[in-house]
């Protein structure tokens, strides 16, 4: 019996986590730290009021250029990419022929290139998409010498400011080229968290530097994919591969704000995308299930897999995220039910170890998204 795993893979801030004390896992194929000794709630809770500092350099970094990049990429994505201005960020999807979800993504325009970041447990299938389709169009260049730290909450931008005073004025999803640790980084004004917030893109020599300065602000603390998890959830945000995947369509997905108006049916540059008929026609026709939020009535958490069932008992869908939201201090869970259960307040129940726990449908986010938008 062969009993050799896989070699997990380490982020450049490999060893400032084990000094930090953290607890290590894999995820992605990376040894990731899951929790600081404070622990997930501590960490969850600091990110909420202060800043909370992310390794987040598992994910994909890829660059495309050429002067066709941008309709070449559109020609896999439902959102507009060719109009997208220089130094602002989009969210967008990968498609496949069914209309499902392969991955999603943000693209950056940085004027001479697209800069594109892919999750970490698609980044090579994402590659191969891209050298498949793309591949005679523009250049697709992996940056895998470049680490990803994210800075997230209300005091991220004071914390910013100090660093690099320009980054005050950006906005929302605005782009850029900073100095922090002596290095020329590409930041976003995003994040997974719900907060307002910067992702840095930095060179993998120094990733560490940069790290220990962020962590030297006396409002930053490290925060693990435990915090990370919960904070997303609350800020109703999906996570591939549980509250999407490429059996899922973004209507589905509730993701319909993201499909921009010049690639839908009546638009300058209707579908033209792998799956856009599947997709137009849902959004015209509507969906047979949808993405919704829940809100669990008891303190027991749902989890992932949990059956949900109507008023009858009948099964209607699946949980597909699910914690204890601190912030809401109370369990907090998306999951997919038949369309003509989505409505918000409509009663159901999960099926939690063969025992019924009662949730309702509830709007998302379940906590406020605090983004900056000037």
């Amino acid at each position: 019996m062969d009993t050799k795993t896989e070699a997990l893979a380490r982020t450049p801030l490999y060893d400032l986590h084990l000094e930090l004390g953290a607890r290590m896992v894999p995820f992605a194929g990376y040894e990731m730290p899951v929790q600081y000794p404070t622990g997930v709630l501590k960490e969850h809770t600091h990110t909420r009021t202060q800043a909370g500092l992310f390794d987040v350099s598992h994910m994909g970094q890829v660059r495309l250029t050429g002067p066709d990049a941008a309709a070449a990429l559109e020609t896999l994505v439902p959102v507009d990419i060719i109009d997208l201005p220089v130094g602002m960020q989009r969210y967008a999807m990968f498609t496949n022929e069914r209309g499902g979800i392969l991955d999603d993504l943000m693209v950056s325009n940085g004027g001479d290139h697209l800069f594109v970041v892919v999750n970490a447990a698609c980044k090579q299938q994402d590659l191969a998409h891209m050298q498949k389709h793309l591949g005679g169009r523009c250049t697709i260049e992996a940056l895998d010498d470049r680490a990803l730290l994210a800075l997230q909450g209300p005091a991220a931008a004071a914390v910013m400011a100090r660093l690099a005073p320009e980054t005050a004025s950006m906005v929302f999803m605005k782009t850029g080229k900073v100095n922090l640790a002596g290095t020329e980084c590409f930041i976003s004004r995003s994040g997974y968290t719900g907060e307002d917030g910067y992702e840095i893109s930095v060179p993998n020599h120094k990733a560490e530097e940069l790290a220990r300065l962020l962590l030297a602000q006396p409002e930053v603390a490290p925060i693990g994919l435990g915090a990370r998890d919960s904070l997303r959830l609350e800020a109703g945000l999906c996570l591939y591969g549980h509250d999407m995947d490429e059996n899922t369509t973004p209507v589905e997905a509730s993701l319909a704000w993201a499909l921009s108006k010049s690639r839908r049916a009546d638009g300058a540059r209707a579908g033209g995308y792998l799956g856009a008929d599947v997709v137009l026609h849902q959004l015209a026709e509507g969906a047979t299930r949808k993405r919704v939020g829940l809100l669990v009535k008891d303190r027991m958490p749902v989890r992932e897999g949990a059956e949900l069932v109507d008023a009858s008992g009948r099964s209607i869908g699946k949980v597909t995220s699910g914690s204890f939201g601190p912030t809401v201090s109370a369990p907090v869970a998306m999951g997919y039910v038949e369309t003509d259960a989505a409505r918000i307040g409509t009663a159901l129940q999960a099926i939690v170890r063969g025992k019924p726990v009662p949730v309702e449908v509830a709007k998302t986010p379940f906590t406020p998204q605090r983004y900056y938008r000037g």
